[in-house]
């Protein structure tokens, strides 16, 4: 069987998102299916900026598990746009573009 390459690739987790998924390393693409599972089974969704949880829009809001997670983040992006999530707060929201982010914030 050939190697996996790319985004099917496993990488090796962080420890905050090895302890949250209970593996320690997996391909960028389950990480990402498995956070955003999460999301839905927990309603963690909302329409407005740091909006009340309500299980649709394009906001995620940061709860006692994910927050660990998405305070790791801080990274630029190729076009040049920053993405700080360090002094993020349980309760606040990070929008749903800024999960590859998170993602790649949170593997070695």
């Amino acid at each position: 069987m050939a190697e996996a390459k790319g985004l099917k690739k496993a990488v090796k987790l962080k420890t905050n998102l090895a302890q949250f998924l209970g593996e320690t390393a997996l391909p960028r693409t389950e990480i990402t299916q498995k956070l955003w599972a999460y999301i839905k089974e927990n309603k963690l969704q909302t329409k407005t900026e740091n909006g009340k949880p309500e299980n649709a829009g394009k906001y995620i809001v940061a709860d006692s598990k994910l927050l660990p997670i998405f305070k790791l983040t801080k990274s630029t992006s190729k076009s040049g746009k920053l993405t700080d999530l360090t002094h993020l707060k349980e309760g606040q929201t990070i929008d749903m573009m800024q999960m590859a982010a998170v993602v790649g914030a949170n593997i070695d």
